[in-house]
């Protein structure tokens, strides 16, 4: 199949769009962090932060006491750990995609996300004391690392895996995984509500805890899969030029694979399933971008960040009732990537 890219934009290019997208991030936290029942402005939401990180009381004169509570520890905790999530399952899906050379690959059609819910659920339904918050968190990683193993050797033949294999043996292993979330809240009986919300996708009651747990994982992956951005650009041109540029291929390809699915488990850890998002999020920075991985995943991070936080304020602050962020973002991104699936079916037929 011919595949038609664009060239990868020049350095000054790259470098603009990243400080503008990074600048529209910061916007957008602040404005989102001043909407909601209290209305702020984004220059008192400015200070508050300034104030808490600084500790410089004085910037909170003039302002009404209850503008530092909501904002700091009502707001803020599910504002950044959406922007988060937002960056964390665009990294994946592009490492996914870049990996396996097929749009279609996500942390969701490989069955990852899928096996990350399946864990979750087990520790939902179970309630492990001894492990306490991390519980979830730590049977997502054991969920979605074992889904990945399992639909890696599956999916191979005589150590090679086919990206075609290995995204129809994620679709057959998260439709198992699926009959047994089904089963769970079958047997969940009090717990089914709690189960099934989390698995629609929310940020809602989200701590400084999820912050920090979220934002260094995604910072540990993220600059993992960045630091073999090149790596992963040769392996697009196939193994046998990969080695001989002294890549070694395989060992690469499942370090990838495992620290972009340790970054989707900790997504869906905190978020509950959210689509489309690692699926779309690529694809939109890829024709604008170029396909070099070293600029690509940092600038899918931010729209990531920017477009999933940017739908976590319409749900909270807009809209007249709170829905499951997993149900908008499957509402928005599905007509968005039947047309870039469409405009690209097009391309190719065409020439």
């Amino acid at each position: 199949m011919k595949t038609v890219t664009r060239d990868a934009p020049s350095g000054r290019r790259g470098v603009f769009i990243f400080f503008l997208l990074a600048g529209i991030f910061l916007i957008v936290i602040l404005t989102s962090a001043g909407m909601g029942y209290i209305r702020i402005a984004p220059l008192a939401v400015l200070k508050i932060i300034l104030a808490k990180v600084l500790g410089r009381p004085d910037f909170l004169k003039g302002l009404d006491t209850v503008f530092p509570y909501v904002v700091w520890d009502v707001r803020l905790p599910r504002i950044l750990t959406a922007a988060i999530v937002g960056c964390g399952l665009s990294i994946s899906g592009v490492i996914f995609q870049g990996i396996l050379l097929n749009p279609l690959a996500d942390p969701y059609t490989l069955g990852v996300s899928a096996g990350a819910a399946f864990g979750a659920a087990i520790a939902l339904l179970v309630e492990i004391p001894l492990l306490g918050f991390y519980a979830v968190p730590l049977f997502a990683f054991a969920g979605a690392l074992l889904t990945l193993l399992f639909v890696l050797s599956i999916s191979s033949f005589e150590g090679r895996i086919a990206s075609n294999n290995l995204i129809l043996a994620g679709i057959i292993v998260a439709t198992v995984l699926s009959a047994g979330i089904s089963f769970i809240k079958y047997v969940a009986d009090e717990q089914v509500s709690v189960i099934i919300f989390w698995l629609l996708g929310s940020f809602n009651s989200r701590t400084w805890l999820d912050v920090a747990l979220t934002f260094g994982m995604v910072v540990a992956g993220g600059g993992f899969c960045l630091y073999f951005a090149r790596d992963l650009n040769v392996m697009a041109l196939g193994d046998r030029v990969a080695v001989s540029l002294g890549v070694q291929a395989n060992r690469t390809r499942t370090a990838l694979l495992v620290a972009a699915s340790l970054i989707a488990s900790v997504c869906v850890a905190v978020s509950g399933i959210i689509g489309f998002v690692g699926l779309v999020i690529p694809h939109l920075m890829r024709f604008i971008m170029g396909p070099d991985n070293r600029v690509l995943i940092p600038t899918s991070a931010l729209l990531g960040g920017i477009l999933l936080l940017s739908a976590d304020t319409v749900t909270r602050a807009v809209l007249p009732h709170e829905i499951p962020i997993g149900v908008l973002t499957a509402l928005i991104g599905g007509p968005v990537f039947c047309y870039i699936f469409r405009k690209n079916r097009r391309r190719l037929i065409h020439g």
